[in-house]
């Protein structure tokens, strides 16, 4: 995939200045700020860091700002520094992606007024082109082995296939599920709910840092910005509407998993859940959205085959092919008439089966050929040894 545009940077040119007042916006409002992008649609963010910078009378500054409200964001407005905050990402290899511009991805548009002011950008790929098959995979920090190991294998199943997963580079399930897509060599993306070269969790430093190297770390937030709790439920609607769709992999009834989950069906994509045991507190949550419109999946083929095009189709499940499964129905009958201990004449096992004698007998030879039943003296019986299952994948 090639990589991202590169951006204007001309002082003098409409297209910069908007990047900067983008730049600024993103730390003056918070993330998801319905009221702040209804202003920002209004009018445009030069003409509204304008207005918060400005002198101009509170009356006619912004169309229903409280005074408090109007204070607060003033006070953040008159310590932006964009240029700044722009050196500060380029120096990481990094990037500010605007609407508009080639590489936004437009599915956030979905958001409406709550959409990304601008999204801080870290790593090498393209944005767009890899939001257009991604996959979220996400659920409780505090998982058990078997969450671990499922996200895990979601991730490492779904990159093998040429999907992007999405996820949250928490403790738990979301770092499972980065890690078993960097295992495949595959492609991952992280979304922060603190600046794009803030390491969080501490704990995930070294986890964060290789998915910058082979894939994205992307934010709402300006660099050196802190995460807290309403920044973390906010993140989750842009996982929910980045992606085709959103895989719970263990939640409790209250999770930000549910959140993304429950974004992702108002929006219009898939949300999955992988079932768990029906006692685990882990699972209750996961089980609530399956009892619902949500879509129960086991493995990445049936992710795929419900986001992914026309003949993404996962392979049929069946248990084993048994040989007595091939025998037809007179056949099957004769056998089920030979006894399990002793043996048994040609007209009673034809008395058994319901068919003449001499049916009976041309069953009871097929069967032998078979490995089915053995010959005593007059009589027949099951053979000591029947034939073993098979699972050859015959219907």
């Amino acid at each position: 995939m090639s990589g991202p545009a590169v951006q204007s940077r001309d002082p003098r040119s409409d297209a910069h200045r908007e990047r900067l007042a983008r730049a600024a916006l993103t730390r003056v409002f918070e993330p998801g700020d319905e009221r702040g992008g209804r202003w920002l649609r209004e009018m445009g963010p030069v003409e509204l860091m304008r207005r918060l910078t400005g002198g101009d009378g509170p009356g006619r500054l912004l169309e229903g700002a409280s005074t408090t409200r109007l204070a607060g964001c003033r006070l953040r407005a008159s310590d932006v520094d964009p240029r700044r905050d722009l050196a500060d990402v380029t120096a990481i290899g990094g990037r500010f992606v605007c609407p508009g511009d080639r590489e936004w991805p437009t599915q956030l548009d979905d958001l409406g007024d709550a959409r990304p002011i601008g999204l801080w950008v870290r790593g090498a790929p393209d944005l767009r082109l890899w939001a257009l098959r991604s996959v979220a995979v996400v659920g409780a920090r505090a998982c058990t082995p078997y969450g671990a190991h499922m996200a895990a294998s979601l991730g490492a199943g779904l990159a093998e296939r040429g999907w992007v997963v999405v996820s949250g580079a928490a403790f738990g399930v979301d770092a499972a599920a980065h890690r078993g897509a960097l295992a495949a060599g595959g492609a991952t993306v992280a979304v922060l709910a603190c600046g794009v070269d803030v390491a969080y969790p501490r704990g995930h430093t070294e986890l964060i840092g290789r998915i910058a190297e082979q894939g994205l770390i992307i934010g709402e937030l300006a660099p050196s910005s802190h995460p807290t709790r309403s920044r973390f439920v906010m993140r989750n609607r842009v996982i929910a509407a980045l992606t085709r769709g959103t895989v719970v992999v263990e939640a409790e009834y209250r999770s930000g998993s549910l959140v993304t989950a429950r974004n992702a069906q108002r929006l219009g994509r898939h949300a999955m859940g992988v079932p768990g045991p029906a006692t685990s507190g882990l699972s209750s949550g996961v089980h609530e959205l399956l009892r619902g419109e949500g879509t129960l999946v086991t493995d990445a083929a049936e992710v795929a085959e419900l986001v992914g095009s026309i003949g993404d189709l996962a392979p049929v499940r069946r248990g084993p092919v048994l040989p007595r499964d091939r025998l037809d129905a007179v056949t099957a009958r004769v056998l089920d008439a030979l006894p399990r201990s002793g043996a048994m004449t040609v007209p009673d096992v034809a008395r058994g089966a319901g068919v003449g004698a001499d049916e009976a007998s041309g069953r009871l030879y097929e069967l032998h050929s078979m490995g089915f039943a053995e010959r005593e003296g007059a009589g027949w019986r099951l053979a000591a040894q029947p034939p073993a299952a098979a699972d050859d994948g015959l219907p």
